[in-house]
Parts: C-alpha cells; structure tokens; sequence
C-alpha cells in the first residue's frame, strides 16, 4: 500500500520537523496555517453553503493513507486545503439548515493557545490560575442564570454529554434517597415528544430500558403537555414507580419551541424530582430581553444544558452543564485514587475531576473566556437579538403567504413551516432550494407530517441570507 497517497508526487524538502520546533520553524508552520485559514475565511459569510460535491477519489484515499515518510508543512497543507473544500460550507452564513457552530475566530486563538500550553485542568493543584480562569466564566454562568450559591457549572463536549451527565446525577439522587439501585430498576424519566434524541440515550447509556423513559404528548404539537406528565407520573406512581426527572427543552431542535419551564417546575416540586432543561440551542437567548422573558422557569432547574458552541458561536467540542447544588455532581463523580495523593488542590478552586466523567480534559475555559474578553459581551447579546430579529420577520413574511402554513411564532431564532401540498411537496421545494446553493434549508417531522425549517443563528447570518432563503421558497412552491 502507498504510504504517501494524498501527498503531491513532489518529494518533501527538508528534514521532518522536530517534537519542539525552533522559532523559525514554528513561524514558517503557523504561517501555513494562516494560509489555509485566510482562503477560508475570506468571504466566509456569503459564501454558497451548498459546498462541493463529495469528492470520491480524495475520500477514498484518506481511507487508505497510513502515516510513513514525513512531508513538508506545503504538502501537509496542501492536502488539508482539499479536505476543507470537500462538502458543504457549513459555516456561511446561508446555513440555515441545522443549528450552527460557526466558529468564532478569537476562540480558534484560544484553543490554539490552549493547546499549545497544554495546561492540566482535571485538578486544581496543577494549574491554578487556569482552573480559576475557567471557574470565573462558570460561576457567570450560573449568576446569568440566577441560580445559588450552591450551583457549579462545567465545560464538556456538548449537549449529549451534558445531558448524561445531568440524568446520571438525577439517578443517583434517587439512589441516595431510595436506595442503591432504585433508580435503574424503578426510576421514570419524563420527556417531551420533540426533545432531542441524546435526551432518551443519555438516559439508555445512564443504565435505565426504553420503557422507563416516558414520551409524553404535546399540547400542541410542539410544546410539552404539562398535564400529560403530570397524569404519567400519577400512573407510574400507582404501579410501583418513582419518578427521576423531568426533561424540558428550552428551544427543540425541530422549531425552535420552549416548553412551559415555570409548570414544569412547579411538577417537579409537586412530586420531589429532578427538573433537568436541555437548553443547548437556546439557553443564551437568556443574554437578551426577548429571550428571557421566555425562558422564565429556567432558573428553578436542578441542572441546565447548554452549548456555547451553538448560540456562543464558539468550535465544536464546547458544552456545558449547570447543576443547581454542586453535591449532585460529588456524589455522581467524584472518585477517590491513590495516585493522586500527592496532587494537593485548593479548596476554593472546583475539582472537575470530581464533578465531571473526566479526569484529562481539555481546557475548555480559554475558548469561552478569551472571546468574551475580545468582544465585549454586549457584542453576543447585540448577535443573538440581530437573530430573534431575523427569524421574526421571516416568519412574518412566511405566515402572509396564502401557499404557506407556519407552526406560529417563533419562540426563538427557528421558523418551521409548510408550502401547500402533501410531504412530497415538501421534499420537492427543499431540494430545490438546496439545490440552488446559495442558502440551505432542511426538513423534520411535526405530527408525523414533513416540515420545513428555517434555523438562524449563525454570527454570519444577515437579512440578505434570509430574504435569498425566502424568495426561494416562494419561487419554489
């Protein structure tokens, strides 16, 4: 097999550059880096999100490409091009198809210094500046969302991760209280039917079968039957059942919709369980007026998701979890080692090895801390409210066409709808949309009927992205 597939035929110049690379050499290797990223980045927002089509030769080389011989950084990079230009531009600002990460410069800054400081965050005792650096933003995060003194917030991989862990800690809760085991062989956990899929697998992986999750009904379609959940948990009681948690959603990912959080925790307390609030698309609406006006509720949650990778705009791989009494994650986390007992810590500084799945972890704090210094935070709550703005008026003209049918009025930044016809009608004015390069769409399920969704959120997203995505619809219904 061919060590050298995907690499120009040219020869590599030079020696292979070393584990600690001289300044030059580090120079010359971020200038490359630049390269790559200033072809990306120029003209980002309008440019087609459509992308490339999938290019088979080069995937199917990377398949087989195995590490031999080294290459020049040219010819590294060279490569590296190829695989960016490959698939859809997923990051311009005409991506209106799914909920976006699109990917703030400054944060890539913070992760490459990140990186390249590589800086131990599981425990305090090693670095301590660094840990209080990210536990100052956590704590922010917990003011923002008015919880106690008590609360403790932490950086993980995204929301599913978020979501496990919030439900491994309701379970041992309820552990605690009705002994070892209860909850996996008696706990109930209550659902909305649009709350997202890593909500019913957080609680598969957290040890408890399909049947002990319960998907409860609508009101509308789009919103969380309060009454139905309250209805289950009197049925399961009544067998034998205890409930473990209440799942709301704060923004779903099909529209965009905010479940009745302020009823939904006055269920919680009704029957002592954990009310847990999948926020990860919309909880930093809470940064404006609008948005927390109607995320009132979230603040008497046990544990909140959220996803600065999402409506922070920051890379992938940034999610959080805040947690209403910091116990919960102690009790769910925390591990005792005899290799560690010469890592003294700081008692004022949080142990995220004890709070969290992760011992080793990235430090994530930098890439949320570094932007919110660079930018001021009146510039992310100026974006979102830009976003509320946009989704409003799309609705708006959507809702006054007679050929189009809307799902009401944006909770948030995500306007579902209908065009006139069946769901093959649909998927025809979807893919002509799509088709056409400039905007992307994408399409879900809303009482078993396919629908159209228009996403906005993206940093890059302005009026003249939305207004292409419209009058494409209209021409295409």
């Amino acid at each position: 097999m061919d060590d050298g597939a995907c690499r120009p035929a040219t020869a590599s110049a030079g020696a292979p550059l070393p584990f600690d690379p001289d300044p030059q050499q580090a120079g010359r290797l971020i200038e490359q880096a630049m390269g790559l990223l200033d072809g990306h980045l120029t003209g980002l927002a309008h440019r087609p999100a459509g992308g490339h089509e999938d290019p088979r030769e080069l995937v199917d080389q990377l398949r087989v490409q195995r590490p031999g011989p080294a290459s020049s950084a040219e010819e590294a990079f060279a490569v590296l091009a190829e695989v960016v230009a490959a698939g859809r531009e997923s990051t311009s600002g005409g991506e209106l198809a799914y909920i976006p990460g699109s990917g703030l410069f400054s944060a890539a800054v913070a992760e490459l210094v990140a990186a390249g400081l590589n800086r131990y965050t599981g425990l305090p005792g090693i670095a301590p500046a660094a840990v209080a650096l990210e536990a100052g933003v956590l704590d922010w995060l917990c003011e923002l969302f008015e919880l106690p003194d008590t609360a403790q917030g932490v950086l993980l991989s995204g929301g599913s991760i978020a979501n496990l862990s919030a439900l491994v800690a309701a379970r041992e809760r309820l552990d605690a209280s009705g002994g070892a085991g209860r909850a996996t062989t008696h706990g109930r956990v209550y659902v909305g039917a649009q709350a997202h899929a890593s909500v019913r697998k957080a609680a598969r992986i957290a040890g408890l079968a399909p049947a002990q999750v319960r998907v409860c009904p609508s009101s509308d379609g789009l919103r969380l039957d309060v009454e139905a959940v309250r209805l289950a948990i009197k049925e399961d009681l009544a067998q034998g059942y205890e409930p473990m948690a209440i799942v709301g959603a704060a923004g779903t990912t099909n529209a965009g919709a905010i479940d009745p959080l302020a009823d939904l925790a006055d269920l919680a307390v009704e029957f002592d369980t954990w009310l847990h609030v999948d926020a990860a698309y919309g909880g930093f609406f809470q940064l404006t007026d609008r948005g927390r006006a109607r995320l009132a509720g979230i603040e008497r949650a046990d544990s909140i998701t959220l996803d600065p990778h999402k409506s922070l705009f920051l890379p992938f791989g940034t999610g959080a979890l805040l947690v209403r009494d910091r116990t919960d994650l102690q009790r769910a986390f925390a591990e005792d080692a005899d290799y560690l007992r010469d890592l003294g810590g700081d008692d004022e500084l949080p142990d995220f090895g004890q709070l969290t799945p992760e011992l080793t972890r990235a430090w994530r704090g930098l890439r949320l801390w570094l932007p919110l210094q660079l930018h001021g935070l009146a510039a992310f709550r100026d974006a979102l409210d830009h976003k509320l703005d946009l989704a409003e008026a799309a609705w708006r003209r959507l809702d006054a066409h007679p050929q189009v049918t809307t799902f009401g009025r944006p909770d948030l930044s995500i306007v579902a709808f209908r065009v006139a016809g069946d769901d093959a009608a649909q998927d025809a004015v979807l893919d002509r949309v799509n088709r056409h390069g400039s905007v992307r769409l994408s399409s879900t399920m809303i009482d078993r009927a396919v629908a159209l969704r228009l996403a906005v959120l993206s940093h890059r997203t302005d009026e003249t992205h939305v207004a292409s995505a419209l009058d494409l619809v209209v021409g295409a219904g």
